[in-house]
This record gives structure tokens, sequence and C-alpha cells, in this order.
């Protein structure tokens, strides 16, 4: 119990013992609508839908410990390499006299800068000391100072002692840091201690990436940005159905055309790349080997059985990556909208969680008809680049492609628009020799229980994860 005073009123007790609200008023606070998880050590595949993938009921063999142990293994070394000390959270210490910079101090390896906005405030001592602490730098200052009142020069941890504050903020105003460790991206934490007070700040130590334009042309054409990539597999009627369809509203753009079929065809025509792999080697090997060919700033994928019409109107697509932060967009195929979200949550040493649910996160500014999503289907235009880095893992041979989107999670920012479309083939080729070609795809694409494992069991090791939903509401 805490008492109040006020003059004018007695003495109240207050009672500050609160209880948490039950977990079905906190529903709001979760993306998806479900259970907020603060305060939850790790994500939780309770609850979900009967669209779940528990990936320890298809990892039940025998050898089921000892994949885990080396995928326990690998999960150390990937944190090793990408976890950066600025995840730890800092709280500022109340009424402190320290000034010190929260955020932006940033220097590349083996650099040297000027600390900004070091100070101290507060009643002069006859031996006032501040304190810097690093581990991966040294501090030194470029003023001369009277001596005794600078130690460590050189060294990771710089004490300066004075009994005037002055003489101690003037030297702080020139304190600089030198990085003493090569790395492309890390960070220091600095301590900075003033009597019984402590701060503690970042500084973000990293190599800019290399910056890489691509060159549109004098005319900044549609032809000079986009590059249409498909892959094809025993169906040359369909493709070359697509290829009319383009030419007739882009002749000149290039196209290029990944093949594992086994007996291939020629295709022939201008401002076409057609790439011969090895028979059956697979879609997303196909879809690697077609976007590694790319000179471009933006690619299109198609498949190989869609049709161009008076709606697709490429122009578009690339208005809205060229002035958005969209990385890739997608657009309906036949009127059919197919949008999805991704949410992924952090686990425990069993792995993380993915749930995806039918929709949008929210419209997209300045673009009506127009939504930020997570997956979109295999219609989109996206940063050439950007798809080069995420890639398409060429063991998923014969169907995936929620896999391309959920190794994207983090680093593609999707979109999806409604104001461009593009045809599908209708489904029966017409004679007897064509439906066998389609039948003879349809053998490939479909999987048996084996080949379904081996699909989950890739996703389990290589994305860390325990459970997968579908359609979570």
């Amino acid at each position: 119990m805490i008492l109040f005073t006020d003059e004018k009123k007695p003495t109240t007790p207050v009672d500050l013992h609160l209880k948490l609200k039950p977990l079905n008023k906190l529903k709001f606070l979760s993306p998806y609508g479900s259970d907020w998880t603060f305060g939850r050590n790790a994500c939780s595949c309770r609850s979900l839908n009967s669209g779940m993938f528990t990936y320890d009921k298809f990892n039940a063999g025998n050898d089921n410990l000892a994949i885990k142990n080396r995928r326990g293994l690998q999960y150390e070394q990937y944190k090793k390499r990408n976890e950066l000390p600025a995840k730890k959270v800092i709280i500022a210490q109340p009424h402190s006299p320290l000034s010190y910079p929260t955020h932006g101090v940033e220097v590349k390896p083996l650099y040297s800068i000027l600390i900004p906005g070091l100070a101290v405030h507060g009643m002069e001592g006859e031996n006032n000391t501040v304190k810097l602490t690093a581990t991966q730098g040294v501090f030194n200052t470029i003023v001369e100072t009277p001596d005794g009142v600078v130690h460590g020069s050189g060294e990771k941890e710089l004490t300066i002692r004075s009994p005037s504050l002055a003489i101690i903020n003037n030297i702080l105003k020139h304190v600089t840091y030198t990085n003493k460790k090569y790395q492309i991206a890390s960070t220091d934490l600095v301590s900075f201690q003033f009597e019984e007070y402590t701060a503690e700040f970042t500084i973000l130590i990293r190599v800019p990436p290399m910056i890489r334009l691509f060159d549109p042309g004098p005319d900044n054409s549609i032809d000079s940005l986009v590059t249409i990539v498909t892959k094809t597999f025993f169906r040359y009627h369909k493709l070359r159905i697509l290829i009319s369809s383009i030419r007739k509203f882009y002749p000149k753009i290039m196209i290029i055309i990944a093949d594992d079929s086994k007996v291939t065809e020629k295709i022939e025509g201008p401002y076409i790349q057609q790439y011969i792999m090895p028979f059956a080697k697979g879609w997303f090997a196909g879809r690697n080997l077609a976007v590694s060919q790319v000179t471009t700033k933006y690619l299109l994928w198609v498949d190989e059985d869609f049709v161009f019409t008076k709606k697709t109107k490429l122009e578009k697509l690339v208005e809205v990556l060229e002035k958005t932060n969209l990385d890739l967009v997608g657009a309906p195929v036949n009127q059919q909208v197919f949008t999805f979200k991704l949410w992924y949550e952090e686990g425990d040493d069993e792995g993380d969680c993915v749930f995806s649910q039918y929709g949008s996160f929210h419209p997209l500014d300045g673009f009506p008809g127009c939504v930020v999503t997570s997956i979109v289907v295999n219609f989109f235009l996206a940063k050439t680049e950007k798809v080069q880095s995420v890639g398409f893992d060429p063991r998923f041979a014969r169907v995936a492609h929620t896999e391309f989107f959920i190794d994207g999670i983090g680093s593609l920012l999707v979109g999806y628009c409604t104001n461009v479309k593009v045809g599908h083939q209708k489904k029966g080729a017409g004679n007897k020799a064509l439906n066998e070609v389609e039948n003879k795809y349809a053998a490939f694409r479909r999987l048996d229980r084996n080949e379904f494992r081996s699909r989950l069991d890739m996703t389990y090791f290589k994305n860390r994860l325990k459970c997968y939903t579908r359609n979570r509401v």
C-alpha cells in the first residue's frame, strides 16, 4: 500500500495490486487475432487449425535425434554470424546526469570517428571520474590534456579525472572511437560511467553495401527495364501460345526460358534465350537458372501456360516498384485474387513457427487497388537483385511455391495489385497427342508421400521450423 498526502484531503490508501486481463480480452494485441504472445518464451503450435504441419511428426525415424542435433549445431553457427549485440534492450536510468548518443553512431571497420554528444551534468566533486569502456575498439582524444587527467588512451577503457566538469566535458567533445576488428556488420556496446550512473549505447560497425545500379537506357523503355522469365517442361504448345501473346504487346522485350524437357525443341525468334537443362532437373532449379541470366532492373515471372491480354500492363507494375519500397508485386491470374500473409514467431529448441493467413496487411499508400502482403501467385514483377539474393532452393524439384516466400521473410517486401491481369490458357489440349503431353506433365507434378515428407524435412531443417499452418483465422 502507498499513501498519497494532499493538504486538502485526508490520506487515502491506494491498492497497486493490479490483475492482468484474461487472454481472451487481449486478442486485439495479436496481429492475426489470436492469443497475444507477450511474456511467452516461445511460439506455440497449440490451437492451430487442421491446416497445420508439425514437423516432428514427419521426422519421427530413428535418425530424428541426429538430425535435430545437426540442425542445432548449424543454428548456433548461424547466430554467431548474424546476431548483433544491438538486440540487447537498454533501459535509460531516471534523472541521469549523462548525455550520450542513443542512435545513429556508425563507423566502418578499422576506421575512427568522434563520438557525438558525450557530456556529464551535476555537482562538481573533488575528483570527478568518467569512464568509457568498449569491446571491439579503443578510445583516444584529439586534444592535448593536462598530465594525469586522461588514462587509457589507445585502449578499450578510457578514464578521465578532474575536479572540473567543464574540463571533463571539453575533453569528452573530442573523444574518438577506433574500431579494431574487421567485420562487415557488427556492433560495439559502449559503457559510459560517471559516479554511480552508467549508460550504454551502441556503435554500428559496418561496411556499406556496394551500390549496384541498372541502366534503363536513354529512352527508359519497358524493354530496357524488364525481362520475362519462365520455365518449361514438355508443354511447348503452351509456351508458344504464351510467347505469341507477349509479342502482341511487347515485341522487343527479352524472354528467358529454362527448359528441362526430355526431348527438347528449339524456340525460335528474336529476343529469346533458351537454356537447356538436364532432364527433369526441377521447378526451382529452372527458376534459378532463368533468373541468374537476367540483366535488367526487373524480372517478370510467368508460367508457361499464361497468356497476355490487353489488361497485362507491365508499365503499371513497374510504376509501383519505382515509386515504393516494395521488392516484388504480384497481380491476378484470370481475375483470381491470391494473397496470403505470413507471420513468423520465434520458438525454442524445437524450432520456430510460421503461420499463413489469407489476405493482406494493409493497402499500399498511393496506389488504389494495391496491398502489402507476403505471398502472391506466379505472376509477379520483382527487383532482379532481390530475387537473386533470396534464390529458389533447387531441392524443391516438382512442386513448390510458398517455400520461396518463406525464405524471403525479413528480406522481401511483397505487394499485390488488381489493376493488372494476365490470362490462363484453357485446360485440355484439343487433340490426343497434346493430351498425352499434358498427362505426362501432370504425372511429374504429383507428389507421393515420400516426396511430400522430403519437402517438409527440408523446410524443417533449413528454416528451423517446428510447425507451419495455413489459413489461420
